[in-house]
């Protein structure tokens, strides 16, 4: 296991670094759209890993500039921005099938100075993904 990987399995495993990096993108998604004259939809931001339940394949359903829906999956570190994150296959899903509107923040050097870059669509298409976790089902 390499030192990156290695630094991705224990925030894949912090549950409440995860929890308070969904709740950093709800405050910036809410502040962006204020200072962006749209209160009206910042008021509608809902953190849905929180409220609703994690299994809608994204964390936050948010708006984008023009107003249509953007559905963010978060993913949060205390390492560098190339640190590898897990995703799940369900998440890997739902980004192909709404890839209109889904985008991945990773925050990344959370615990020093946060800051948060975007990949927009199929999570296919912006990251490399490599299978490191299977499920063995006994036959």
């Amino acid at each position: 296991v390499t030192t990156g990987a290695f630094g991705a399995m224990q925030d894949f495993r912090n549950h409440q670094l995860g929890r308070a990096g969904e709740e950093f993108v709800v405050d910036a998604e809410r502040e962006h759209l204020n200072r962006g004259g749209r209160r009206d939809l910042a008021d509608k931001v809902v953190w849905v890993a929180k409220d609703i339940g994690d299994g809608l394949g994204y964390d936050i359903a948010s708006f984008k500039d023009d107003g249509s829906p953007r559905h963010i999956e978060v993913k949060t570190t205390n390492l560098g921005a190339r640190t590898p994150f897990f995703i799940t296959r369900w998440e890997v899903q739902v980004s192909k099938s709404e890839a209109p509107m889904w985008s991945l923040y990773r925050v990344f050097d959370f615990r020093s100075e946060p800051k948060v870059y975007r990949l927009d669509g199929s999570v296919e298409d912006s990251a490399r993904l490599e299978p490191t976790v299977f499920v063995g089902v006994p036959r």
